[in-house]
C-alpha cells in the first residue's frame, strides 16, 4: 500500500537519491545535470509551499513531489507542481497517485489552478498522463529545453483549473 505523507527532514537522503538521477540525466528537468544536493534541496524542499514523498507499507520513499506558486502576488492562485518517481516504482500508477494528491492538496491550500511550465515534449508518458488528468496544452515553446540525448526540443505548457 502507497501512502503519501508531508517530507520531514529525515527523508532527505532518500529523496536525493531519488531526484538526483532525474537532474543528472538532464532529460525532464531544466536544472543542471551538475547541481549539487544543497541547490537541490533548495529547489525541492525549501523553495515550495509543501513538499511530500510517496512510501510504501516499509516507509521505503517511492516518490516524490512539490507545491508552490506558479508566481507571486496576483498570479499565486495558480500552482506549480513537481514530480519525480523512483526508477524501480515507475510505471506502477505512482505518478498518477501523485497527481491526484497534488491536486487534492492544492485546493485545499486554496489554489484555483495548476500550471506545469516545461513539460518536455519527448517524456511522452509525462504528456499523456497529465492529459488523461484532465490537462490541456495551452502552448509550446519551440526548441526550449537543451535535451541531453536530443538537443533542443519543444516543451509544453500545461493548465489545468481545479474549481
Amino acid at each position: 500500500m502507497i501512502a503519501i505523507r508531508k517530507f520531514q527532514e529525515l527523508d532527505w537522503t532518500a529523496t536525493w537519491k531519488i531526484i538526483e538521477p532525474v537532474f543528472r540525466a538532464g532529460e525532464t528537468y531544466a536544472f543542471s545535470p551538475d547541481i549539487n544536493a544543497e541547490e537541490a534541496h533548495k529547489v525541492w524542499i525549501e523553495t515550495p509551499a509543501v513538499t511530500f514523498v510517496a512510501v510504501d507499507s516499509n516507509n521505503t520513499i517511492l516518490g516524490t513531489y512539490y507545491i508552490k506558486p506558479n508566481q507571486p502576488a496576483l498570479g499565486a492562485h495558480v500552482c506549480n507542481c513537481g514530480y519525480i518517481v523512483a526508477e524501480n516504482a515507475r510505471n506502477q500508477g505512482l505518478a498518477s497517485l501523485m497527481c491526484d494528491h497534488s491536486q487534492a492538496q492544492a485546493i485545499a491550500m486554496g489554489f484555483l489552478a495548476m500550471q506545469y511550465n516545461l513539460v518536455v515534449s519527448t517524456n511522452e508518458s509525462a504528456v499523456r498522463l497529465w492529459k488523461t488528468k484532465g490537462f490541456e496544452i495551452i502552448g509550446t515553446l519551440p526548441k526550449s529545453f537543451r535535451h541531453s540525448r536530443f538537443g533542443l526540443v519543444d516543451a509544453h505548457v500545461m493548465y489545468k483549473l481545479l474549481t
